[in-house]
């Protein structure tokens, strides 16, 4: 679990001590290059004390801990070290909860028109992935139809403990009809073999959107609520242990919010009572390689929720 700024609240109290004279006076001349640091979000590797104030030292202490907080990290770098013979105590970690039992987190609410109740009676009454795949038919429910080759419905084992949903099918998808099977879905097949160690086959695959985009934009609000019945009919016949959201679309549309998957990431959420975890599309790691120590992080969270 991520430091709070409240775990770190100890330092300031240290930093803030009887050489707190000496420290402020030396910050003055800092001032401008730490708020262009603090400005840019950059972590500064030797910052100082920028404004001979306790509030500033605290909202910079704030900013210090929200910047490491939403690259991933689980503990928190101390802005300042000890002084000589002086011993900064520092809190214990928090225990981790077990994973398969995760808190729901608490996000904003997303427009009426990102999710769709299931009013179909043919749909409602699918008791099987086929029957499903029967209702949407030659679907004609949006104007993705016009851009499409063909419907990309979902892969894998039906009876899957571990269920992952991306955004909708790119250009090798829809020439193939399968989910995942371009450069994105082939690092999503790493990361299911060698980094969870298990087949791909094994798990269940699908999307938010059936059909392909034009130019591989992001699905309309629109779009996402004509299909979104269809992928929740999905979820609850292949009834998985857990579910993994790749990326913003599927995270938002799955938890009906509105709050970026850089925030949503890395914590535990709740669909219809599953656990789900949120990260980032294997598209963006593509094309931002460091970011994906952060999918590991989320990635070892779900490993223990299937093991336990």
């Amino acid at each position: 679990m991520v430091t709070s700024p409240s775990t770190v609240a100890p330092c300031v109290r240290c930093v803030i001590g009887p050489q707190a004279q000496t420290v402020l006076g030396s910050a003055k001349a800092n001032s401008t290059t730490n708020k262009a640091r603090l400005m840019s979000r950059e972590p500064n590797p030797n910052p100082t004390l920028p404004q001979p104030n306790v509030e500033r030292l605290a909202e910079l202490l704030a900013e210090h801990v929200r910047y490491w907080q939403e690259l991933g990290e689980k503990e928190i770098r101390r802005l300042r070290p000890a002084p000589k013979g002086r011993r900064i105590d520092t809190a214990p970690p928090p225990a981790e909860a077990p994973p398969i039992e995760p808190s729901v987190a608490t996000s904003p609410a997303a427009p009426a028109t990102a999710s769709l109740p299931l009013s179909s009676t043919e749909l409602a009454s699918a008791r099987s992935l086929e029957d499903v795949r029967r209702v949407i038919g030659d679907c004609q429910r949006c104007k993705l139809c016009n851009s499409r080759t063909q419907i990309v419905f979902g892969v894998g084992n039906p009876q899957a403990a571990l269920m992952f949903v991306g955004e909708g099918p790119g250009r090798d998808e829809d020439l193939q009809g399968e989910p995942f099977v371009g450069r994105a879905g082939q690092l999503l097949t790493e990361i299911i073999t060698k980094g969870m160690k298990m087949r791909r086959e094994d798990v269940y695959i699908a999307n938010v959107v059936k059909c392909r985009p034009p130019d591989n934009r992001t699905p309309e609000p629109d779009e996402i609520a004509r299909c979104l019945p269809f992928l929740a009919k999905q979820i609850e016949l292949v009834r998985p242990k857990v579910l993994v959201a790749l990326g913003k679309v599927a995270a938002q549309a799955l938890l009906e919010t509105n709050a970026p998957v850089t925030r949503l990431r890395g914590q535990w959420h709740r669909y219809r009572g599953i656990p789900l975890m949120p990260t980032l599309h294997p598209a963006y790691l593509l094309r931002n390689p460091a970011d994906k120590r952060l999918v590991w992080e989320d990635i070892k969270q779900v490993i223990r929720a299937l093991e336990s």
